[in-house]
């Protein structure tokens, strides 16, 4: 049996923005369900995040399964049918909510916008069928994700949660706790069409504040500027897992504190400076 939804009024400026978003990528995003072409899919992820102990990122028969199920598996190609990028997300009927499993772009094309284009694709998708939000789970070590999570796609976090997954082993995380911060993206906000259509939600470090915190290489790590917190990521938190472990850890440890101790006082990050400060508002205080 058919399950009849209805589009939500900014579907329509979703798939123009998406469509634009993949011009200007230089790629077709489609949702894909071909069978052979999510085998494709799980090697690609493969690719990005290395095998663990528990296989594949996504297996292909997982893949198989959340298409069969009419969730959405979004696929970039290059002009040429190469496969560079993915994303998974899942939906459970008549919630207004989808929730984004996993994202990618092939190694070395990574700023070439391709991940953008995925994103509105699944935007598009989502606001297609009446869902109104879109959540996801990342790394609030990685400010490169973080920005783009918030200053780029319009989407916010107020929710910390310790060790996520257990320690993970695979090439990118690379035995460090799974601590995780909770996305959520309003799709039809003003602040995600604005984005949507280039538009970033841009922040910059005040040029006064006060030092709450030091991070663990003794520089500033969490500042304080007329009611507005700002913490900082470290730059590269990858390398930095590989070359010194129990940096990374500390770290880890020192970002938890700030974030709980941020949210629990009523604050939620809004978005990420280029140099990998996130910026935390109260939400009665935002502008």
């Amino acid at each position: 049996m058919s399950i009849t939804v209805e589009a939500h009024p900014a579907a329509r400026q979703a798939r123009e923005a998406a469509t634009a978003a993949a011009v200007t990528a230089g790629v077709t995003v489609i949702e894909e369900a071909d069978r052979e072409k999510l085998r494709d899919i799980e090697s690609l992820l493969i690719s990005i995040w290395g095998m663990s102990s528990h296989g594949a990122p996504i297996p292909f028969d997982i893949l198989r399964s959340i298409s069969h199920a009419g969730c959405n598996i979004s696929a970039a190609y290059l002009p040429d049918g190469t496969l560079c990028g993915a994303a998974v997300a899942i939906v459970t009927p008549g919630d207004a909510a989808s929730y984004s499993l996993i994202a990618g772009v092939a190694p070395g094309i990574a700023d070439k916008g391709v991940g953008f284009a995925l994103k509105q694709h699944q935007r598009a998708w989502s606001l297609d069928r009446g869902i109104e939000t879109m959540t996801w789970t990342f790394d609030p070590l990685v400010s490169r994700n973080a920005r783009f999570n918030l200053s780029k796609l319009g989407a916010h976090v107020d929710e910390y949660i310790r060790n996520f997954y257990g320690l993970m082993d695979d090439d990118i995380n690379a035995n460090d706790e799974s601590d995780r911060l909770v996305a959520v993206w309003p799709l039809a906000s003003e602040t995600s069409i604005d984005c949507s259509e280039g538009l970033a939600r841009d922040v910059d470090l005040p040029s006064s504040s006060r030092v709450l915190t030091y991070g663990p290489d003794g520089e500033a790590q969490l500042l304080e500027a007329d009611g507005t917190l700002w913490c900082r990521a470290p730059q590269d938190i990858v390398a930095l897992r590989a070359a010194d472990p129990g940096q990374a850890a500390r770290w880890r440890s020192t970002m938890r504190e700030s974030f709980e101790t941020a949210f629990d006082a009523g604050y939620q990050a809004t978005g990420v400076t280029r140099t990998g400060w996130y910026r935390l508002t109260r939400p009665s205080e935002q502008h």
